[in-house]
C-alpha cells in the first residue's frame, strides 16, 4: 500500500509537466496577422480579416476631402505603399504603421500597381501622370499618353505597359523611362476607352472596355484584338482578372438598351461573358466601381459601392459565380482600393475615402 506522502509526491510530479505544457500553450498562442490592433501614420488605410464585417481602427482621423485609390502590397515582405490626398506613404510592417515618402500634386488621386523587385508605379486615371517608386526613391516620369490602365510583368520590374483613353497600348522595357506604341484598338467614331486591365500572371493577356463598343481581349500583347460577347450594346467600364485562373475575367457593364448595371463573368479569358448579377433590391452597382478578384478562389469577386450623403455609407459586396451576393456596410464615404495580403490572403486592406470628414 502506498503511503499518503508517496501518493502526493507522484501527483505533484505528474502535474508539473502538464502545467508547463499549459503555460507553453498559453504563451505561444498565434498572434493575428498583421501584428497590430490599430493602424498608425495615415488615416487612409485599414484592414479586415472577415470581409469587412469588422475593420481595424485607425489612429488618425480622416478630414476634408480625400481619396485612396493608391494602395499596393509590394513583393518585398512587409512593404506596402498608399497614396492619400497628395501624400505617398510607405509601410514596412504589413500596413500597421506608415511614414510619408513625399508629396506630389496631381489632378486625380493615383492608383498604385506593384512590380517585381520592390518596385511600383503610381498613375492617375484619365491623366498624364506616372511615378515610379523603388529602392532609389520616387521619381515622376513622362507619361506616354492619358492613362486608363497599367500592367507590370511578373518576370521583370523594368517591363511595364499602359493603355490610353484613345485605345493605344504602350510598352516600356526600361521601367517607364521611355515608351513605344504597340498597337491600338480598332478605330471607331467614338473611341473613348474606360479601362485597360492586365492579367497579373501574363502581361500579354489584356482586356479593354469602352464607350458604346463593349470589350476587347488580346492574348499576344495587343498585336491582335478580339471583340468579346459584350458588344456595342454595352458600356464596359471596369474589370477584375483572377490571379489564380487566367481564364476568369469579371466585367462591370451597362446595357445601353435597358440602362441596367451588372457584373459579368468570363471563363475563356474575356472572349465570352455571362451576366452573374444585376442591380436591384439591395444590390447597388455604380459606374466603374472598385473591383477585386478573390486571391485564391476564382469564383468570387469583391466590389464596393459608397455614398456620401445624407450620411457616409459604403458597402463591400461579395459576388459568387453562382449569383449569390452578400455585403457588409461601414460608415465611410467609400473604399477606393481593395488589396489582399500576399502573406495571408484572408487579410484585406482597404483604401478609405472621405468627402465630409470622419472620425
Amino acid at each position: 500500500m502506498r503511503s499518503p506522502l508517496i501518493s502526493l509526491t507522484l501527483a505533484l510530479t505528474l502535474s508539473l509537466p502538464l502545467a508547463a505544457q499549459a503555460r507553453r500553450r498559453a504563451t505561444t498562442a498565434p498572434v493575428p496577422f498583421p501584428g497590430c490592433s490599430v493602424v498608425n501614420g495615415t488615416p487612409a488605410v485599414t484592414f479586415t480579416r472577415d470581409e469587412g464585417r469588422t475593420l481595424a481602427p485607425v489612429a488618425q482621423a480622416l478630414t476634408g476631402v480625400g481619396y485612396t485609390y493608391g494602395l499596393a502590397a509590394l513583393d518585398t515582405p512587409g512593404t506596402m505603399l498608399s497614396w492619400h490626398k497628395a501624400t505617398l506613404s510607405i509601410s514596412h510592417d504589413y500596413g500597421c504603421s506608415w511614414q510619408p515618402v513625399g508629396d506630389w500634386q496631381t489632378d486625380f488621386p493615383p492608383t498604385i500597381t506593384a512590380a517585381r523587385g520592390g518596385r511600383a508605379f503610381a498613375w492617375s486615371d484619365n491623366r498624364e501622370f506616372i511615378l515610379r517608386y523603388d529602392s532609389r526613391g520616387a521619381v515622376v516620369l513622362k507619361a506616354p499618353a492619358v492613362i486608363v490602365g497599367l500592367g507590370t510583368d511578373r518576370t521583370s520590374g523594368d517591363h511595364v505597359r499602359a493603355g490610353d483613353t484613345n485605345g493605344g497600348l504602350w510598352d516600356s522595357v526600361d521601367g517607364g523611362d521611355s515608351w513605344s506604341l504597340i498597337n491600338s484598338l480598332p478605330r471607331l467614331d467614338s473611341s473613348f476607352v474606360y479601362r485597360f486591365s492586365f492579367d497579373p500572371s501574363n502581361i500579354d493577356h489584356i482586356v479593354a472596355g469602352r464607350l458604346a463598343d463593349g470589350s476587347y481581349v488580346t492574348f499576344d500583347g495587343g498585336r491582335h484584338w478580339e471583340r468579346s460577347s459584350l458588344d456595342k450594346n454595352f458600356n464596359v467600364m471596369n474589370f477584375a482578372m483572377s490571379p489564380v485562373d487566367p481564364n476568369v475575367v469579371w466585367a462591370m457593364a451597362v446595357d445601353l438598351r435597358t440602362s441596367v448595371h451588372a457584373m459579368h463573368r468570363s471563363i475563356d479569358g474575356g472572349r465570352t461573358f455571362t451576366q452573374v448579377v444585376a442591380e436591384g433590391g439591395d444590390v447597388f452597382i455604380q459606374n466603374g466601381p472598385v473591383m477585386a478578384a478573390h486571391p485564391t478562389d476564382a469564383d468570387v469577386l469583391y466590389y464596393t459601392h459608397g455614398v456620401s450623403f445624407p450620411e457616409p455609407t459604403v458597402d463591400l459586396y461579395r459576388v459568387e459565380a453562382n449569383g449569390t451576393v452578400t455585403h457588409t456596410t461601414n460608415r465611410f464615404s467609400g473604399f477606393n482600393a481593395i488589396v489582399f495580403s500576399p502573406q495571408d490572403p484572408t487579410v484585406m486592406y482597404l483604401g478609405l475615402e472621405t468627402v465630409k470628414g470622419q472620425s
